[in-house]
């Protein structure tokens, strides 16, 4: 196992962040072939390899891509293929999503990717420390098709957590969706992207899966049993991710058109309070205006009126504003339109 360490100047937003990031190649021996993996690897390592199996150039570039599409290219010697998986934490921003590489061959498997899928950097460190020799020799002392049938099926299987995880999501918007008192409108918006991210990843994934289960037959020796047959296991485990995954999304449209509406509906309840305290004050506000103005009025302070002491003026100005808002407020209370 070689390591080293280097530092990367990264770009996830206007201002660069400087990483050191550990550049591992790990090479686990088996009875039959070996497995090579490529953490964080620059060119010259993917090259050296290219060199001694063979690899197409163009192959090569797309290994060192950080954000290459899917795909599969099949050779008379070996297939290489892209996948992409879900970073490993929901807030992450950069990258979004985590790309894996591989090289298969019938005496070589190469994995090539930047150390964010945990549970396949756990497999590779299991069998480099034969941690759990029986497993090793499952996997190590058959052929490359059965490694790469359990490289897809861990992280595959790590997907499922993944869908775990937005079902308890949306589970928690569903319990503050009809609270007033908080807004979800943000927590919806990221949970979206969210889903709409892993349905693109996952049906790609698929897409990638079937064309393996096509070419996975050259891989395998004569005495083992039809790898077809576990990779269709697979294809079944993505398949119940992606209904999950068309589940939670017409979840979300039910979520995110309830929060609009009672969002809606809370605000028409505010204008509407608002409406009619300034309709109820439209009496006070004329009567007030009328009397501010520097003319004479009946019932002015230049006709000097005393039938009610010194503030009948004052007294006039009060009834005549709250006569007509009182009878606006009764007959707004009897439409229902307060309640």
């Amino acid at each position: 196992m070689k390591r080293e360490f280097i530092t990367k100047r990264l770009h996830p937003g206007k201002k660069p962040v400087e990483q050191t990031i550990e550049k591992k190649m790990t090479i686990v021996e088996g009875g039959k072939f070996p497995w090579i993996d490529l953490q964080n690897p620059d060119r010259s390592d993917v090259e050296k390899l290219a060199e001694k199996y063979h690899f197409n150039e163009l192959n090569v570039e797309d290994c060192v891509t950080k954000f290459e599409i899917p795909k599969l290219d099949s050779y008379d010697d070996h297939i290489f293929f892209i996948l992409h998986f879900p970073p490993l934490a929901s807030k992450k921003v950069f990258p979004k999503y985590s790309q894996l590489s591989i090289f298969v061959g019938t005496d070589f498997l190469v994995t090539i990717h930047q150390g964010e899928l945990k549970p396949l950097v756990d497999l590779v460190n299991s069998c480099a420390e034969n941690s759990d020799p029986e497993r090793k020799h499952r996997l190590m002392d058959r052929s490359t098709g059965t490694l790469l049938h359990e490289i897809i099926d861990v992280l595959v299987d790590d997907l499922m957590h993944t869908m775990r995880r937005i079902i308890a999501n949306l589970d928690d918007i569903e319990d503050v969706v009809f609270d007033e008192t908080k807004s979800v409108a943000r927590s919806i918006s990221l949970l979206r992207r969210e889903i709409n991210m892993l349905r693109r990843i996952v049906h790609a994934m698929k897409r990638i899966a079937l064309e393996i289960n096509k070419n996975v037959e050259k891989f395998s020796k004569k005495e083992e049993s039809d790898l077809t047959l576990y990779f269709d296991d697979v294809i079944d485990h993505i398949d119940k991710v992606l209904d999950s995954l068309e589940e939670s999304q017409e979840t979300m449209e039910i979520y995110k058109d309830t929060d609009f509406m009672l969002s809606t509906e809370k605000t028409n309840k505010v204008l509407a309070v608002l409406t009619i305290i300034f309709t109820l004050a439209i009496p006070a506000t004329v009567i007030g205006t009328f009397y501010g103005m520097n003319v004479n009025l009946p019932g002015g302070i230049e006709d000097g009126m005393t039938l009610l002491g010194p503030f009948s003026t004052f007294i006039f100005v009060i009834l005549a504003s709250a006569i007509p808002a009182s009878i606006m407020f009764a007959y707004f209370r009897k439409l229902g339109w307060i309640g």
